[in-house]
């Protein structure tokens, strides 16, 4: 009982922490949003989203949805029963993980680049979605064969590349410093930088799962 607890006030404090690292996307989101529904113009003007805003809205509706939704995936207490939390809210985040990856795929290939993107950051990021269709197809994969820790490794993996925007906006500070805005090379380093330290934290998280579940279970007194 006493590991049960411990694991579900660390889940909490992942769920907490993961919701603190996103709020910067989901207020910049929000502004965004409120901008193009015709609000004021709270955020500097881009017409790369005002000309086509569809992927816009979408990416951002489905990257609200994953990221906040999907932090509460890693609570343990939420997973017990046949129509536990877990199970219901995977039936939404899965197709928002594809509408982050291709929205994102999308901006990124055929909307006008701004200043400081460029070669390096478009690959980057056609290769990071790539991987986040990739891990969610997986992740799909094995929960129809119910290979259950292999699901959420797959999908634990798409989780880290969706939610990156927040990591990224981390790193992009001591760039926008040290740099001009238009910076193409250091913004690159920078993104490609947070999408790799999200996908080895969620290796690392990935690994200590396996290492739990495979630990022998202490068994009760006189049992």
């Amino acid at each position: 009982m006493r590991g049960s607890s411990r694991a579900s006030r660390g889940g909490a404090w992942v769920a907490v922490g993961l919701i603190l690292l996103n709020l910067i996307p989901i207020v910049s989101g929000s502004l965004r949003l409120t901008q193009l529904g015709g609000g004021p113009e709270l955020l500097p003007e881009a017409a790369r989203f005002t000309s086509f805003p569809l992927p816009v809205v979408t990416h951002i509706v489905a990257a609200t949805l994953f990221s906040v939704l999907g932090a509460f995936q890693f609570l343990p207490g939420l997973r017990r029963g046949r129509r536990s939390w877990h199970k219901l809210v995977g039936r939404v985040l899965i197709p928002a993980g594809f509408l982050v990856a291709l929205s994102g795929m999308w901006m990124g290939a055929l909307s006008d680049l701004p200043a400081g993107d460029g070669p390096a950051l478009l690959v980057l990021r056609l290769g990071f979605g790539g991987y986040m269709l990739a891990s969610l197809a997986l992740g799909i994969r094995a929960i129809v064969r119910r290979r259950f820790a292999v699901h959420g490794a797959w999908m634990t993996r798409a989780y880290a590349i969706g939610v990156a925007a927040g990591t990224q906006a981390i790193f992009l500070i001591p760039v926008s410093m040290l740099l001009e805005p238009s910076h193409q090379a250091g913004r690159a380093i920078a993104m490609g930088l947070a999408w790799v330290a999200n996908l080895a934290v969620a290796e690392v998280a990935i690994r200590r799962r396996g290492v739990a579940a495979s630990a022998p279970r202490p068994v009760a007194d006189g049992v």
